[in-house]
């Protein structure tokens, strides 16, 4: 007599659609990764040649990421009508940004404190006289906004300017000023527009699922290129450093961990297993813009609302970047290290006022890192640390990619989920089910599912 207990039958049914594991995003992201470390470690010269397969890529889908946002953004504020709770959500998120990163850039100085990562280095300053080129070369001889233009280049000198220039703070800011016109009509209010939004929004979903199909190709690319250019030997030329900096990441994202959990009840783990896919290819590609749609159709699955989710993630990619802090902060602590300068505790706080102004600007400036520490150091006015000082990180930075790309990415889901929460606007049953991977019923005016895949993968 058998005992054996047959499964029930949705659970064979399940079982019997499962998709085959080679289906899966996150395994073919993973094959990618080590393929391109592979090809750039053992045919350096092929693997620096397949940058293009990134670049392509990531054009691809930021040619779509300003659209996204307006969308995304109208529909959350139109449907929610309320200026008020528009202003609390930008205030609050605020309020958490500039709390964060300000701790970040403290505990990177009290982790570049204790590790010392510069020590050993001996550098002499004479020998740091084409640094400066060497810089300038990798910004593009470009600088940093002052605090005023920043603020004030948030207002596009156009509408079409904002989209065309993919700038996504300007996009954001026109989402905001029409979704808040268009729910002003209310009822009485043109529904063809909102309609038109709304099918636009599952149209570009739509295209985002297509050429995330190419992101495994892309994030081969990305990987190949950076160990195929700068090699494994810099791992070990600035090990110290990068240990630094990898632990400093380790260790907030723990913290980050500990945030979530109290303020908003997230089990930090089970979301970042929610998220592999977007997780890797943001490492992959090292570049956080290239998930920031799938992102924020996660959060919004995961029961942020979709108001909270449109205005915080776009925000949180120009004033929150918790790793991109962290790394600053650290690498201040290097270069005075590499050169055998003592930096007293006035000259290290000074170090953290200057980069809480010069880090909210940083967003889509090229070498932004670079700029950042060349202003610090000299805000800092210490003699023995000449500007040039910074192209000693020229070897490190784009190893350095992997830890701040994880940690923005994390630091900008966890502050959408306690401003979410903070402002009365996460659903925490859906949130408890969507992490735990229980079915849940798709939300009214979310994107196709075929488009992107917000459920349970594997």
């Amino acid at each position: 007599m058998s005992t054996a207990i047959e499964p029930p039958q949705s659970e064979m049914v399940r079982l019997a659609t499962k998709p085959p594991w080679y289906t899966s995003l996150f395994i073919q992201l993973l094959l990618a990764i080590v393929a391109g470390i592979l090809v750039g470690w053992l045919w350096p010269d092929i693997g620096g040649s397949l940058k293009p397969l990134a670049d392509g890529f990531i054009k691809l889908i930021k040619m779509l990421i300003a659209p996204i946002i307006f969308c995304t953004v109208v529909l959350g504020i139109a449907h929610v009508g309320d200026l008020k709770s528009v202003g609390r959500i930008g205030v609050k998120a605020l309020i958490y940004f500039e709390a964060v990163t300000t701790f970040a850039l403290i505990f990177g100085l009290v982790v570049g404190n204790i590790v010392k990562p510069g020590s050993g280095f001996s550098i002499d300053p004479q020998t740091l006289a084409s640094g400066a080129e060497a810089v300038a070369k990798k910004t593009s001889n470009g600088e940093l906004p002052h605090t005023v233009e920043f603020l004030l280049n948030i207002i596009p000198t156009s509408v079409v300017s904002a989209f065309a220039e993919n700038a996504l703070l300007q996009v954001l800011f026109f989402a905001v000023l029409f979704g808040l016109a268009l729910a002003k009509f209310g009822e009485s209010g043109p529904p063809l527009i909102f309609d038109l939004v709304d099918h636009l929004s599952h149209i570009f979903f739509t295209v985002i699922g297509w050429v995330m199909r190419l992101a495994p190709l892309g994030a081969f690319g990305a990987m190949a290129y950076i160990i195929g250019q700068y090699g494994i030997g810099s791992l070990a030329s600035y090990g110290k450093l990068i240990a630094a900096c990898y632990l400093a990441a380790l260790l907030f994202i723990l913290i980050l961990a500990v945030i979530v959990k109290v303020f908003a009840g997230v089990n930090l783990w089970k979301f970042l297993v929610y998220i592999k896919d977007e997780m890797f290819l943001a490492l992959g590609t090292a570049s956080t813009e290239v998930v920031l749609p799938r992102i924020m159709a996660k959060l919004a699955n995961a029961g942020c609302s979709r108001t909270t989710t449109g205005l915080v993630v776009p925000t949180g990619y120009s004033f929150n970047l918790d790793g991109a802090t962290l790394y600053l902060s650290i690498c201040v602590l290097f270069l005075a290290q590499a050169l055998g300068v003592d930096l007293s505790l006035g000259e290290q706080i000074t170090a953290v006022l200057v980069l809480m102004l010069t880090s909210k600007g940083m967003a889509g400036v090229p070498g932004s890192s670079f700029l950042a520490l060349s202003a610090t150091v000299a805000a800092i006015g210490h003699g023995a640390i000449p500007v040039a000082a910074v192209a000693l990180l020229l070897g490190a930075d784009r190893i350095m990619d992997s830890m701040r790309v994880s940690v923005n990415l994390l630091g900008n889901c966890v502050a959408t989920f306690v401003v979410a929460n903070w402002e009365g606007q996460l659903d925490k049953d859906r949130m408890q089910k969507v992490l735990a991977g229980e079915e849940v019923e798709p939300l009214a005016d979310a994107p196709e599912q075929d488009a992107v895949t917000v459920g349970p993968r594997d």
